[in-house]
């Protein structure tokens, strides 16, 4: 009877144990269920993470390839623009040129050739008689005095002495006071004096811009009057050739192909040459501004003049 008390409370015992055995096997699968799906938790984050950051970075390679084809293609219209502008330069040139040997044919070779026919018949006359020689010499002198202007006055279209010699306001007042008498556009200048102090490469940008308006006036804006202002800006000075004549479509002027004279583009070259910028602005009724803003850098005493 003792034994079978003994094998029973030993049964009980292995019972007991194989209970808690398996609870015990029960919880460590538990414990790993929820390790795994923290690992996963953890996992489906990071994955989360690294799926936006190669979103970001998808994102910005599509940005910078767009940012990429967009300067390739400013790029082809810069070439373009350049290519252009070098043509309209080579026809310029040979357009000015043309002109330049047209006038020392028509007008100097010829004034030289009367002048020498004067002298060959002056020369017959006085070994036969003086009368009315003094006539016949003034008339000669004349012809050379008409030779002397306009050489003078090729001068001053290629490059105007007094803009060296006595600076930028007194070479516009020269220029603007033929160009009225020639055209019959009234101009009003207005200048500050410390203007001169600019570097000869400046101020030849400002008589160059100033001159390639009013040529722009007198062919295409049939105006009536032109103001001129150049005014000191902060740390610029500011050019503003206004005119009261007819409008017309800026963008069109400047960026045509079939635009067969430099105008607008060669002064805007100019400015930009030196770093400066410029603008147009044209609407009817209200005329054509154009302004040309460079940056005021005043020469020292050592600079040499071009």
């Amino acid at each position: 009877m003792l034994d079978g008390l003994q094998n029973h409370l030993a049964g009980e015992v292995t019972a007991d144990k194989r209970t808690r055995t398996g609870g015990d096997v029960l919880k460590g699968q538990i414990l790993t269920v929820r390790e795994l799906t923290v690992k996963l938790a953890v996992s489906d984050r990071a994955l989360k993470r690294e799926a936006g950051k190669r979103e970001v970075a998808e994102r910005a390679l599509q940005k910078s390839e767009q940012h990429h084809r967009l300067l390739l293609e400013q790029s082809r219209q810069m070439q373009e623009q350049l290519r252009h502008l070098s043509r309209q330069v080579l026809l310029a040139q040979e357009a000015e040129r043309k002109e330049i040997s047209r006038e020392l044919h028509d007008e100097i070779a010829q004034t030289l050739a009367g002048i020498n026919v004067h002298l060959d018949a002056l020369k017959m006359e006085a070994t036969v008689n003086t009368k009315g020689l003094s006539k016949k010499i003034a008339s000669t002198q004349r012809l050379v005095e008409r030779s002397v202007k306009i050489v003078h006055r090729f001068a001053r279209q290629l490059r105007p002495t007094v803009l060296d010699d006595l600076g930028l306001i007194p070479a516009l007042h020269s220029y603007m006071k033929d160009f009225t008498k020639r055209t019959g556009v009234h101009i009003k200048l207005a200048a500050f004096a410390e203007v001169e102090q600019l570097n000869s490469d400046r101020r030849t940008v400002l008589f160059r811009v100033t001159q390639a308006a009013l040529v722009n006036v007198a062919q295409h804006a049939k105006a009536n009057q032109v103001k001129v202002n150049i005014k000191k800006l902060s740390g610029s000075v500011c050019l503003e050739i206004h005119d009261d004549g007819k409008s017309f479509e800026v963008e069109r002027v400047l960026f045509s192909k079939k635009n067969k004279s430099l105008g607008l583009i060669g002064m805007r070259e100019r400015v930009e040459m030196i770093g400066g910028s410029f603008s147009v602005e044209s609407a009817p009724g209200k005329g054509t501004t154009i302004q040309a803003r460079i940056p005021f850098s005043i020469q020292t005493k050592n600079h040499s003049r071009s």
